[in-house]
């Protein structure tokens, strides 16, 4: 029985195109796994505490920060709704990286959780993509790749919807049909990672 660990981060619940490819993901997920299980984290709706220095000192011991890296070591594989506000990641979801990235205790290469597989819907507004204006703004998935990949030893996959602003922007207008393109895209990989995954965990 497989378990899915599932952040979301975006502060609107209603509205939000990265939670809505993150439940098209748990969807097929759980098409999939019907008996498996998904552990599940809004961290709008319940924000983690900043860390501090008690529980920096405590590592792996305190409460909060042993159920955080618990939890992820548990996990067969992670989900991460990543929108993009002011050029990086949510503020919450910062918070869970500090609370749950533990030097000594998970962080490494050669860590509990590495080769974990975590898929990433990186949601943006614009497009940040390699060869656009604002290509040197994309502090989302090149942070997220680093920290996951680099810090925890993750097997990181990212799904990008872009342009979500264009239908509430009149300047953004002419890039609708580009904005939808790319949301039908996001749920489209969001359901074949989901087979993927499930089929590799299976296995």
């Amino acid at each position: 029985m497989a378990t899915l660990l599932h952040l979301d981060s975006a502060v609107f619940s209603e509205g939000s195109t990265s939670r809505e490819v993150t439940a098209a993901f748990v969807t097929t997920w759980r098409e999939q796994h019907p008996d498996g299980k998904v552990v599940y984290r809004d961290l709008a709706a319940e924000p983690l505490p900043h860390l501090d220095a008690t529980a920096v000192a405590a590592g792996a011991t305190d409460t909060l920060r042993g159920e955080l890296a618990a939890e992820l070591a548990a996990a067969d594989a992670v989900l991460i709704g990543a929108p993009m506000y002011n050029f990086s990641i949510p503020s919450t979801l910062k918070a869970w990286l500090d609370q749950v990235i533990i030097v000594g205790h998970n962080a490494g290469a050669e860590g509990p959780v590495a080769g974990t597989p975590v898929t990433v819907v990186a949601s943006r507004g614009g497009s940040y993509a390699p060869g656009t204006p604002r290509e040197d703004f994309e502090f989302v998935q090149n942070y997220l790749e680093k920290v996951l990949s680099g810090m925890l030893g993750l097997e990181v996959d990212f799904i990008v919807p872009e342009l979500t602003l264009a239908r509430s922007k009149p300047e953004m207008a002419e890039l609708i049909p580009l904005a939808d393109a790319s949301r039908t895209q996001a749920f489209t990989e969001a359901a074949e990672k989901a087979k993927t995954l499930a089929a590799r965990l299976s296995a």
